[in-house]
């Protein structure tokens, strides 16, 4: 399955949450690669390993896994032939003190997961090294007991230091040496005792000059009277660092020497902590394994969105039993092509052995590939319109499909001229559909749904629409066309119902009389009235314009002196301004030239969100984005009128 096909689903976001789970940079790799498959059996592993491991999170949240002490670099640097430092050889005595636990943990967990634990056996024991690398190294260092002889070149090296230390301490105290000296503190630079003599004195202070001062105010001398035994304690040093390398490069050998073992054991702590990172995923979303299946039959019950969570509106689907093609219409910003990536994300996420948030009974088909074409899809590098990018993405397609592929494409034909994209969305479906291919698509054309209708293999659904409170619901309906809202909703703003007719007959070369839906949404508004205690409201006269009341967001008002009407935009302000929408144009105008033709609270249900009738879907997509989330370098431009 191409990469792009797969971000385009937003799978990446997926894999990159699971990656936050996981504790090792060795295992957030390996959940990097994480990728579809078409291996039933492998796919089925995957998830009761999951599973198994949701089971364990339930009744221990303390996993002894490893943690990123970067074990595998440590053993290439032993493959060529490079010795381990102290703190490096406590990272290999860690992850072995770790095996012990894990192989514990597992065991006592065997009966709620009897998969998974079984791969603690792998995991070697290293009773002898991990002894002998804490017998040796302590603190990061190498221990004075690591050796016999390296705890006599400590201990000499102790006695020597002592006494240059007294003997440097006598002299700062003489009143020969006292008065040439910036300082009686003795120090230690370049590993050797010094004093600090005073520039003017320094040749006063017999002795090697070992380092000076930034200001050059200060030299750092060796004193002739201590050259003896700095001598001999560089040469104990020698001694030490030989003796230090000597029980490095033994302990080295030691890992080198068990190095297959090793390996295997870091191998089965990065599955374990891939595993478990994929259950406390699951964990995060309640995902629920499902089963799978090669016939291309889906079943989706109540699934969520990973990405939107307890926002997201349940989705049941199904598809690959009586039909293999689905054709979804429905208003704009109304969950379309959320539908449709839900489904392809599900799919891949499936394939991957991932659980998803769906109700245990879903189930899956297993695809070869998962073909998609969502969004403008436009190449600035290459000049391409937004119809030719989507072409060429569909073409791709085609040359691709076959009965192993999910195929999903949103707003198939869209982007050129209405009759022609009707006609094209309607063979690339029938293309599609000789080639056995299942198929997923959105679509605002009629002769599509009807094609859908009409033709076997086919089925149409749409996405739910409120006509009480015109807003969408974002509920997916099997075996329904979405209607055209568009005659309903000027209806319901007020727009004479013999205009709505005939705009009907011109578009859908048949009749339909609005005057009985006009009547129906009346009977509505009356009964919401009653239940909301305001038949007041709906017993006023809609001309009436008393003083008293301001303009408010959604009236409905007739300018006489323009000859036309319109939809309060802005209410009246202090200086009883009000701006209106005219024609989708906002015009400023006082109210002595307004009448109130049909109140707002006539029109629509408290708490309309006004942003659907006087904002583009463009600019409503983006504001519900940017509000929900911070997004990097995303501006849109608001009307200083909104303000």
């Amino acid at each position: 399955m191409e990469k792009t096909m797969l971000e385009t689903l937003e799978y990446n976001k997926i894999i990159e949450s699971i990656e936050a789970f996981a504790i090792c940079d060795e295992a957030k790799s390996e959940i990097g690669k994480l990728h579809p498959t078409t291996d039933y059996e492998r796919i089925q592993q995957l998830m009761d390993e999951t599973s198994e491991a949701r089971e364990i999170l339930n009744a221990s949240t303390s996993i002894p896994l490893l943690g990123n002490n970067h074990i595998e670099q440590l053993l290439i640097k032993v493959e060529k032939n490079g010795i381990l430092q102290p703190n490096e050889l406590e990272s290999i005595g860690h992850m072995m003190v770790t095996t012990d636990k894990m192989k514990r943990f597992m065991q006592d967990h065997h009966f709620l997961a009897p998969t998974i634990t079984t791969y603690a056996s792998s995991m070697f024991e290293y009773k002898d090294i991990k002894n002998e690398i804490n017998r040796c190294i302590y603190q990061h260092r190498v221990d004075d007991k690591a050796s016999q002889n390296l705890g006599k070149i400590r201990k000499q090296k102790s006695i020597l230091e002592a006494r240059m230390k007294t003997k440097l301490d006598t002299m700062t105290k003489s009143s020969n040496i006292k008065k040439y000296l910036q300082d009686q503190t003795v120090t230690v630079k370049n590993n050797r005792y010094v004093l600090q003599v005073k520039a003017n004195y320094k040749q006063m202070v017999p002795g090697v000059v070992v380092e000076k001062s930034t200001t050059g105010s200060t030299y750092f001398i060796e004193p002739t009277a201590i050259n003896r035994y700095q001598e001999e304690l560089q040469h104990l040093n020698i001694e030490e660092e030989q003796e230090v390398y000597q029980i490095l490069a033994y302990l080295t050998a030691l890992i080198y020497e068990d190095m297959v073992g090793i390996k295997i054991t870091l191998e089965t702590f990065i599955a374990y902590d891939v595993i478990f990172a994929k259950a406390k995923y699951s964990h995060s979303i309640d995902g629920k394994k499902v089963s799978v299946n090669t016939s291309n039959k889906t079943r989706i019950i109540n699934g969520r969105h990973p990405l939107l969570g307890n926002e997201a509106v349940p989705l049941n689907f199904e598809i690959g039993r009586d039909y293999q093609g689905l054709v979804i219409t429905g208003p704009n910003t109304g969950g379309k092509t959320v539908a449709l990536k839900t489904v392809g994300l599900f799919t891949a996420m499936v394939q991957s052995g991932l659980h998803v948030p769906v109700d245990e009974a879903s189930e899956f088909g297993i695809y070869g590939q998962i073909l998609v074409d969502i969004g403008d899809g436009q190449s600035i590098e290459q000049s391409l319109s937004t119809f030719s990018a989507h072409i060429q993405q569909i073409i791709r397609i085609l040359k691709s499909a076959n009965p192993y592929s999910l195929v999903i494409l949103d707003e198939i034909g869209s982007g050129t001229d209405p009759v022609e994209g009707e006609g094209l969305a309607i063979a690339i479906l029938e293309t599609l559909h000789e080639r056995g291919a299942t198929i997923l698509a959105t679509s605002h054309y009629g002769k599509v749904k009807t094609f859908a209708r009409d033709h076997k293999g086919f089925i149409n659904g749409k996405m739910d629409f409120d006509i009480a409170t015109l807003k969408p619901t974002y509920q997916l309906i099997m075996g329904e066309a979405g209607e055209s809202n568009a005659f309903v909703i000027a209806l319901r703003l007020g727009m004479e119902a013999h205009i709505i007719n005939r705009a009907h007959l011109e578009t859908y070369g048949q009749a339909h009389n609005y005057n009985a839906d006009s009547e129906l949404f009346a009977s509505k508004e009356i009964v919401t009235a009653i239940k909301s205690k305001k038949p007041k409201a709906m017993e006023k006269s809609i001309q009436i314009q008393g003083e008293d009341r301001l303009y408010q967001r959604g009236d409905q008002v007739t300018i006489p002196s323009m000859h036309s009407k319109g939809i309060v935009y802005q209410a009246e302000n202090y200086k009883k301004e009000v701006i209106v929408m005219i024609e989708d144009k906002k015009t400023t105008l006082h109210r002595r030239l307004l009448n109130l033709k049909i109140p707002a609270e006539q029109l629509y249900p408290e708490g309309y969100d006004f942003d659907i009738l006087f904002k583009s879907k463009e600019y409503r997509k983006q504001d519900k984005l940017m509000s929900r989330k911070y997004v990097k370098d995303r501006v849109f431009e608001v009307d200083t009128k909104d303000l």
